[in-house]
């Protein structure tokens, strides 16, 4: 059951700010060494400035800064030295009467006239002689200066005046006086204004400060989306993420604005308009919201002053929307050029509207539009709407295709149901074809909106355009309802053609879920479709049915399908059909373990979805090669030319592609694929911030076949990283999901993997069990997943003592030893000839494994090859050998140890990594001590301390020599034992035992669904 949100909307902590904080915090310790400063803190209202000036405040200990501050109110524009007179009351609880006594000194007389109360404290407070008004206000600047000199000799100060758009202009005028003062003084001056409220007097204090060049100014800006949802999960402590429509729909409305977004909310809160469900968020749709009393107490404000013309032209543009034409609201309200152009002026003098362009103009907030438009009369609206139809019809009766979202709106707001039925349906068309799914989806709701009001059937089109945007958007049950609701309008109408075109996407939606439902809507099409005797029919069914087939681990098939299609498309030069076939081919051939037929492929699909600007199935293409280039073991497969840099570039463009259509499901797929990529070339911190986005969206949109996949990556970086318990658990998880989706790719893939988890546990029992269960012995070799399985099989078969079984998997797999061998099965392949004693060959095996991972800049299947390699040369007796490549893995576990943001996660891998390597052996012991005897006796001291993780610094002081005698010392040492990094001279120290072994610990890196189809 919903419950509404009894929590306050106040954020509890400061977002977004900490560049301004840090600025802040600099400037402050420069006035701690007498070198005072102005800054001035500038942004809109709400932006924030009062509470980044709170935030200061609570990081001052007053024993070290003392602060004073001082606030303008909007009356006190006739009140002189007003945010003075509040900085001198503070001073009252904080400074003893005797010292204020002296730090006043000679200047009582004039403090006493400033501020009265002050003759309790001062007894010499006689009145002096009277002076003309220009001397008296120079002698009081003189005797407030002189105060917080005084003041300041003992203690820092930071002055603030909060919100001097409303000071007096004697108190901006003292404030440009003290500015020119402080230099050199331990006082920094603090000023914060409204940027949209600059009067006269302000404008001429600004430029003061900058012709003189006295002050540095901060702009707070908006708050980036990333910010808001920061600050919509800290307010409200949630689990999951907030949802993508309501974030973008609260970063629309309130611009980024931390005060309208917490008045925002707590107008929501206060009409129990927003709801906790289930670790998610239910709302009220926000065009219906309520705008807050301090917006519109704002906004009447400053339109209570302006003409009554210049109020009419503000309520017609509120309802021409956020942003307006000139043109078009001079055709509505009939004045010229210039009387408009001079009404306009005064509205945005009133700092209610802004101009964008010569032709358009726009209100300064969402919310200050809305809340003018709140305030018409609703039969006033309509009238207002109905007239703007009417001059967008006029004006644009040549391009009316352009303006249709905007007919939908006014039509719809002036109850014109018949023209909104037709409007609503072509903008959302529209905006489909502009990858714009929120959009599409508020068209299609005024259309049905629009069909409940004139009492007519709704055409079934409609609701499967709907179902598409809410599939891009990732809402399965969005989708699904209107699907099948289309389905059953199409059957009833006999409309064959829509009932095939919904089985089609029916059969797509739930491949994301159940391959068993998916199958049965895809094979009712495949029926229907048979009776059109249409072939371009026939080959979009196939292509569907084909990717089913894949899915599956039915390859074979899956080709013949896809090629059937592919014959009909070029045949009647369909080139989106072609484009679209060559696309589901690469990934095909790229799974049935036909690299080079993928890449083809994929290449042709590429060019000709650019050309068509197909960007949808491009981002999908664009991800096709990078999982088979980055996947664990996809070395499993005879590599292409296909670099792991120029994958992750591909999966980069591909997850660019998808948000700029706001395809979240795209999204998803994309920073998977990007996450195997970075994990296979060694960048796990990247790897693990794509797979926990990735699955952070699958978990919030409900899509099975991406939560699967999110699990399986973030489950081989932990085994990569020999976290083996998150590994097992994460892998468990998605295989659970994979068998509920009845995915046999990814029930096979994670089956591997988990068995190879299980025996890096020990536990050779259960990873026998889950191979059984997943690739049950005499399965076939075609695909990814069953090649995955027989690697892993061929594991299992070395750990439990079966070289030779290992060794006829790796034969079968397609290994030979040379150089166009599947590396990682050619590694298979070495270990298990290693253990067989035939040393030669394993060395053949091996080396073109790592040649091959060196080209494809695999870093982290490299470094298990140079270990193993490593290794086999030390049971050869080639201890030179197994030294050098020992050395050389040492040095890439360091590199790859740096990208490890989790410190305990780094630790455990460099331990791991490290007791792996075969240079602790005698022999291989032996021969790294030979090199040391290159080395002077200090340079062997310098490498030792390198060891124990000690700076030049440290080094220099430890054994009495200079910072860089240090520096040359490290140089020699880089040199003679052909090192690059401090980190190999550390491990060479180690192995040969001049050092105990540091454990390493480095800083953290800074984090800071249309033709679709199911992808594997």
């Amino acid at each position: 059951m919903a419950a509404p949100l009894r929590r306050s909307a106040i954020c509890p902590k400061l977002i977004g700010r900490d560049a301004y904080l840090d600025s802040i915090a600099h400037v402050l310790g420069q006035t701690r060494q007498a070198h005072g400063h102005t800054l001035l803190l500038a942004g809109e209202a709400g932006i924030g400035k009062s509470r980044l000036v709170a935030e200061i405040k609570a990081s001052i200990h007053q024993d070290t800064i003392l602060v004073l501050q001082g606030n303008c109110f909007e009356p006190d524009r006739t009140l002189p030295y007003g945010p003075l007179i509040d900085a001198l009351r503070a001073l009252l609880t904080v400074v003893s009467p005797a010292s204020l006594t002296r730090d006043i000194g000679p200047y009582a007389a004039e403090m006493v006239r400033l501020l009265p109360e002050l003759a309790a404290y001062l007894r010499d407070a006689a009145t002096g002689p009277t002076l003309a008004p220009e001397q008296e206000k120079r002698r009081l600047f003189e005797a407030l200066t002189h105060l917080l000199t005084q003041i300041s000799a003992r203690q820092p100060i930071m002055l603030v005046a909060e919100d001097i758009h409303w000071a007096d202009n004697t108190s901006l005028e003292y404030l440009a006086y003290l500015a020119r003062r402080i230099p050199r003084l331990p006082i920094l001056l603090l000023l914060t204004y409204r940027s949209d409220e600059q009067h006269p007097p302000l404008r001429h204090f600004l430029a003061q400060l900058d012709r003189e060049r006295l002050a540095t100014e901060i702009a707070l800006t908006p708050l980036a989306p990333s910010e808001v949802e920061e600050m919509l999960d800290t307010i409200f402590q949630l689990r999951r993420p907030v949802r993508r429509e309501f974030l973008d729909a609260m970063c629309d409305l309130t611009e980024g604005n931390p005060f309208f977004i917490e008045e925002v909310l707590h107008a929501l809160l206060a009409d129990n308009e927003i709801f906790y469900r289930d670790g998610g968020w239910e709302r009220k749709p926000l065009h219906d919201l309520h705008i807050p009393r301090s917006v519109q107490d704002a906004v009447r404000r400053r339109a209570e002053h302006l003409s009554p013309a210049a109020q009419r032209v503000m309520a017609f543009a509120s309802v021409v929307g956020l942003r307006f034409d000139f043109a078009l609201l001079q055709h509505v309200m009939g004045y010229d050029e210039a009387t408009l152009l001079a009404l306009l002026k005064e509205l945005i003098a009133a700092q209610l509207v802004v101009e964008q362009s010569a032709e358009h103009f726009a209100f300064r907030h969402a919310l200050t539009r809305k809340a003018i438009y709140a305030e018409l009369l609703e039969r006033e609206r309509r009238m207002i709407h109905r007239e703007i139809v009417a001059a967008i019809e006029t004006l644009y009766a040549d391009e009316l295709e352009s303006h249709v979202s905007e007919l939908a709106y006014h039509t719809c707001q002036a109850g014109d149901w018949e023209r909104v039925l037709e409007y609503a349906r072509r903008a959302g068309e529209h905006a489909l074809a502009l990858y714009a799914p929120h959009a599409a989806l508020e068209e299609f709701l005024r259309a049905l909106e629009a069909a409940a009001h004139l009492g007519v059937p709704v055409a079934p089109g409609i609701y499967r355009s709907r179902a598409n945007a809410y599939e891009t958007l990732g809402d399965f049950e969005g989708a699904r309802r209107d699907l099948e609701t289309a389905l059953r309008l199409a059957y009833e109408t006999e409309d064959a053609e829509t009932e095939w075109e919904t089985l089609l996407d029916l059969g797509l939606l739930w491949a994301g879920r159940d391959y068993t439902r998916s199958g049965a809507y895809l094979q009712q099409a495949l029926t229907l479709v048979n009776a059109f005797e249409s072939p371009l029919k026939r080959a979009r069914t196939l292509n569907r049915l084909g990717n089913w087939h894949l899915n599956v681990d039915e390859p074979l098939t899956a080709k013949t399908c896809h090629r059937e299609a592919l014959a009909i498309f070029e045949a009647a030069d369909d080139k989106q059909g072609v484009a679209r076939t060559l696309d589901l081919l690469c990934m095909t051939s790229v799974l049935s373990n036909d690299l080079s037929a993928g890449v083809t492929y994929g290449k042709r699909a590429a060019e000709m979805l650019r050309a068509l600007d197909d960007r949808q199935t491009l981002s999908s293409t664009l991800e096709t090669l990078p999982f088979a280039a980055a996947l664990r073991q996809s070395q499993t497969m005879t590599l292409t030319q296909t670099t792991l840099g120029e994958a992750t570039h591909q999966s980069e463009e591909g997850l660019r592609i998808a948000r700029e259509m706001g395809w979240r499901v795209g999204e998803a797929s994309a920073l998977w694929v990007l996450g195997l990529c970075s994990c296979a070339s060694g960048e796990f911190g990247r790897a693990h911030n794509s797979a926990i986005a990735a699955l952070a969206i699958a978990e919030e949109i409900e899509h099975r076949q991406w939560t699967t996949a999110s699990r399986y990556t973030l489950g081989e970086l932990a085994y990569e990283l020999y976290a083996l318990a998150l590994a097992h658990e994460h892998l468990e998880r998605g295989l659970e999901m994979a068998r509920t989706t009845g995915s046999w790719h990814w029930i096979r893939i994670l089956s591997a993997l988990l068995a190879e988890t299980c025996m890096a546990q020990g536990d050779l029992a259960t990873a026998e069990a889950v191979l059984n269960a997943g690739v049950p012995p005499g399965t076939a070799t075609e695909t990814v997943g069953q090649r995955l399985a027989w690697v892993a099989r061929g594991e299992l078969a070395l750990a439990q003592g079966s070289p030779v079984i290992a060794l006829d998997i790796a034969q079968r797999l397609g290994s030979e030893g040379s150089s166009d061998d599947p590396p990682l099965v050619a590694l298979l392949g070495g270990r298990a000839l290693a253990a067989l004693g035939r040393f030669d060959e394993a060395e053949t095996w091996l080396c073109a494994a790592e040649v091959t991972l060196r080209a494809q800049g695999a870093k982290t299947s490299l470094r298990r090859v140079l270990m193993e390699i490593a290794t086999l040369y030390h049971l050869m007796g080639r201890a030179e050998d197994a030294a050098r490549y020992a050395s050389e893995t040492h040095s890439l576990i360091h590199r790859l140890a740096e990208t490890i943001p989790d410190a305990v996660l780094r630790a455990v891998f460099m331990r791991q990594a490290l007791a792996s390597l075969p240079s602790r052996t005698a022999d291989g012991v032996k021969m790294l001590r030979a090199a040391s005897d290159i080395l002077t006796a200090r340079e062997r001291e310098v490498a030792a301390l390198v060891a124990q993780g000690k700076s030049n610094r440290a080094i220099a002081d430890e054994l009495v020599v200079s910072e860089r005698t240090t520096e040359s010392h490290i140089t020699n040492i880089l040199g003679k034992l052909g090192f690059t990094s401090r980190a190999q001279i550390a491990a060479w120290a180690v192995d040969i035992g001049l050092a105990q072994l540091q454990t390493i610990v480095l800083a953290p890196r800074s984090p800071r669904v249309s033709t679709r189809r199911a992808r594997p």
